[in-house]
């Protein structure tokens, strides 16, 4: 047995996320296996990091997985997403203990989802458990269970969640489009809960209570036939209630609620004894005192059923199995099933915007912790969203600004309906992608604060119906006839900029001006030198030319005189130029935009 558990545990620790059989201890963080069921638990590492785990304090025994939950006080609705099969037949279970955790011996109320669909209003107990269980088919791979906030210091905590995987021909008088709620699910004569070691499928049947006017039947067959669609297990045939005479009738306790709703139940009998030639079981079913089907014969070893579907009862409905007239015994039951069944499922939000939001979610640590439905369902989307209303929303809106996001944004194109993406004040870094200028719905974009790198593309600057910021990106160039480093705000606004929305960098203007500088004194140095050097040779032609034409000559050469005037010229034009570029490239204008960029960035404002 010891082995068995082991092995069971290291099972579901490998593969508990590729398969929809498990069981989440929530807030404990150990895998662990259960001697009452044989059934593995693991904790919720796996499928949530946010939330708050408690370990209860109490001087009573608990049972281990109602020893610890997973406590929210923030968010609007917090989710576990467990894979599964698109399309598979699934009973989900959501378990929940107060135990006075927080000391306030308040317990509180909040609302329970699954898959984007509301589930109901979770009233908790002070000192005893509650559970919730749900049968539908998927719709598609992942299965999410989310508690939200509903009501004003109440917050929404989970215990334990189940997932066991049905086989497809079990209640297959519901429709698929349809959830199925539990109200009730009993045994009649048994004296301990049935499940998991006997129910294969891990249904949990509760010992129903004898009253005074039933009698216990125990089964001479120890082998029950069962060839039943819906697999109730053998252990429920062993024993059963009867009345005492044929002229008293069972009550079926329902449990439904005070309104009335769609129900579907399931009756399980089988005869507990051979009957002799003067014997008969007869029984049929009534719906508040009228008789609501063929009499049916309960068969001795061979598990019998009747199921009741396409109506609408409440509390105040009676349901009752009474003896047909020709019956001589008294009539029996050994198991019962009631269900509510839900509005039609949600499909969920767009498939395209879900896409989208996965790529998001992939590249974005950050984003990971987000499940369940991101639009559904209404209103607890997530929180950093926008959505349509309708049956298939669409996301309209990412509020990401200041959300730690940190490296290059994905592909989220498919996200056509987008009208605002807000990832300001962030550590984005990259080229702006293209595809953000061709989503045909968006209208406002905010890049700024980041660190993304490159051109504006043509796509966002051409596009006069988006206004576009993006200051505060040091290394984003504005195109234009040069790419210079720059930071832009097209809506017009933020700090002191050009014209154009543009802060112009110091970084330039000190090149600028400190290189001309250096420039000019290393080029005014060579022409002294210049000069200094012309200078020196016609003193020395002078000097000789004198001493060959005598006193009576002019004192000094007329060739070397024309030759340092040109010396001068020449370096008196050479500064005036240097000087004259100097000043044209300190004054020039910053790059012109071509006419649709500038109406574009002016239109920001």
């Amino acid at each position: 047995m010891a082995t068995y558990l082991l092995l069971l545990i290291i099972s579901a620790s490998a593969f508990s996320t590729l398969n929809a059989d498990v069981s989440i201890d929530c807030g404990s963080s150990e895998s662990y296996g259960s001697d009452d069921y044989s059934i593995a638990w693991v904790g919720d590492d796996l499928y949530i990091q946010h939330g708050e785990s408690v370990e209860l304090q109490s001087s009573k025994t608990i049972y281990q997985p109602m020893a610890t939950l997973r406590v929210f006080t923030d968010r609007k609705k917090n989710c576990y997403n467990i894979d599964s099969e698109k399309g598979s037949k699934v009973l989900v279970r959501a378990y929940f203990f107060y135990g006075n955790y927080d000391g306030k011996s308040s317990p509180p109320k909040f609302d329970l989802h699954f898959d984007g669909n509301h589930w109901i209003t979770v009233e908790t107990s002070a000192d005893q458990p509650v559970s919730y269980e749900a049968i539908y088919v998927t719709k598609t791979d992942t299965i999410s269970v989310c508690v939200a906030q509903t009501f004003p210091n109440m917050f929404p905590f989970i215990s334990a969640i189940e997932v066991r995987n049905l086989d497809s021909k079990m209640y297959g008088y519901s429709d698929s489009n349809r959830a199925l709620m539990l109200r009730r699910r009993v045994a009649y004569g048994t004296e301990v809960i049935v499940r998991s070691t006997d129910d294969f499928y891990d249904r949990i049947w509760v010992p129903a209570v004898k009253g005074d006017d039933f009698t216990v039947l125990t089964s001479d067959e120890t082998f029950i036939e069962v060839s039943l669609d819906d697999s109730p297990p053998r252990a429920l045939f062993q024993n059963a209630f009867a009345t005492d005479n044929t002229s008293t009738s069972i009550q079926l306790g329902t449990n439904l609620p005070t309104t009335k709703v769609p129900v579907y139940m399931n009756i399980y009998y089988s005869e507990a004894s051979v009957l002799d030639s003067t014997q008969k079981r007869s029984l049929q079913l009534l719906v508040d005192g009228k008789i609501n089907s063929k009499p049916f014969i309960p068969v001795y070893g061979t598990a019998g059923e009747i199921t009741l579907y396409n109506l609408t009862a409440n509390s105040d409905t009676t349901f009752s199995l009474a003896a047909s007239p020709d019956s001589t015994l008294p009539p029996l039951i050994n198991a019962l099933e009631v269900f509510t069944v839900s509005d039609e499922l949600t499909d969920g939000t767009n498939s395209d915007d879900v896409e989208g939001l996965v790529s998001l979610q992939d590249e974005f640590d950050v984003l990971k912790d987000w499940g369940g439905d991101p639009c559904l369902p209404s209103p607890y989307s997530w929180d950093w969203i926008n959505c349509t209303s309708g049956s298939t929303p669409r996301v309209t809106a990412l509020y990401l600004g200041s959300f730690g996001l940190s490296g290059f944004l994905p592909d989220f194109s498919s996200m056509t309906s987008l009208e605002i993406i807000d990832l300001h004040n962030n550590s984005l870094i990259g080229s702006i992608p293209e595809f953000l200028g061709t989503l045909p719905n968006l209208k406002q974009l905010n890049l700024a604060g980041n660190d993304l790198s490159g051109t504006i593309p043509s796509s966002i600057s051409k596009n006069k119906k988006l206004k576009l910021t993006v200051t505060d990106n040091p290394n984003l160039c504005v195109s234009g006839k040069s790419c210079k480093t720059a930071s832009v705000d097209t809506s017009g606004s933020g700090g002191s900029s050009s014209s154009g929305g543009r802060k112009k960098s110091k970084l330039p203007v000190i090149l600028g001006t400190t290189i001309p500088i250096f420039v000019l004194v290393w080029v005014i140095g060579g022409v002294c030198a210049v000069l200094h050097h012309k200078r020196k040779s016609a003193a020395i032609a002078a000097g000789n030319v004198g001493q060959a034409g005598g006193a009576n000559k002019p004192s000094g050469n007329p060739q070397a005189a024309q030759m340092q005037m040109a010396a001068n010229n020449m370096a008196q034009n050479v500064v005036n130029d240097f000087i004259m570029n100097v000043h044209e490239q300190q004054s020039a204008p910053e790059p012109v935009y071509n006419d649709d960029q500038q109406n574009h960035l002016e239109e920001g404002n």
